[in-house]
């Protein structure tokens, strides 16, 4: 893959959002030039650290986060760390994804609005979770407790029952939106998730392009919904 300017920007604008999304779910951490880090353990599915640049500094990046806490991990974004030497392996390798807000959406079948209030967002976390609530995504999210949070939204599709059947969280920073935690229930093609997450998310903010990351199938997914794949990322788990 080449990496001209402009990619290699939405790389850095990619990286610096899902950090930011890792800070306020984390409720922790705290941001430098290079890196956001954690000096806490992170909750499940959740980077101790975030890379920003490409020449982060591998023993300044490892002395801010609990490398002997089990499964300390870290999001190297732009696949650059070597962290083998110091006990980590790769965990899973994805592609950083982007779509132009110019790219048109597929229409939803689904009824598609954001999230309002914590019963509402424990009921989506249940439906993301496909079992129950854990209060991974908390009610700051919502209400301002976590910085940037009036920046952040649960959208939700639901039935005509009320069900909610897919949904996806959206957070801005600067001129880009990330679209994360895409889910479909048991039943609901993936196809409805993006198609209402990506039209919902157009209307709330209106003329910013999407970033985010997938691998797989749901890479393939979103590729087929105008994203297109900018550049590689790694996570290292310490095998500790």
């Amino acid at each position: 893959m080449i990496i001209t300017p402009n990619t290699e920007e939405l790389l850095l604008a990619a990286a610096y959002n899902n950090a930011a999304w890792c800070a306020a779910v984390c409720r922790d951490g705290a941001f430098t030039a290079q890196a956001w880090s954690s000096p806490r353990p992170t909750p499940l599915y959740y980077p101790d650290a975030v890379t920003l640049t490409r020449d982060t500094d591998t023993a300044a990046l490892l002395a801010g986060i609990d490398t002997a806490a089990p499964r300390a991990s870290v999001k190297d974004s732009f696949a650059v760390l070597d962290l083998a030497p110091a006990g980590f392996e790769v965990l899973f390798g994805a592609e950083w994804i982007h779509r132009p807000a110019s790219a048109p959406a597929a229409a939803p079948a689904l009824a598609w609005s954001r999230i309002c209030g914590p019963a509402e967002l424990e009921a989506w976390e249940t439906a993301w979770d496909g079992e129950e609530s854990t209060g991974l995504f908390h009610a700051g999210l919502l209400d301002g407790e976590a910085e940037g949070a009036a920046e952040i939204a649960f959208l939700a599709g639901r039935d005509a029952e009320g069900r909610i059947l897919a949904g996806a969280a959206a957070n801005r920073t600067g001129e880009v939106v990330g679209i994360s935690n895409v889910f479909s229930a048991d039943g609901t093609p993936d196809d409805e998730a993006w198609a209402g997450a990506l039209t919902l998310a157009a209307s709330l903010w209106p003329g910013l392009g999407l970033v985010g990351y997938e691998s797989g199938d749901d890479l393939d997914t979103a590729l087929r919904h105008g994203f297109t794949a900018i550049g590689p990322l790694r996570v290292w788990v310490h095998s500790g």
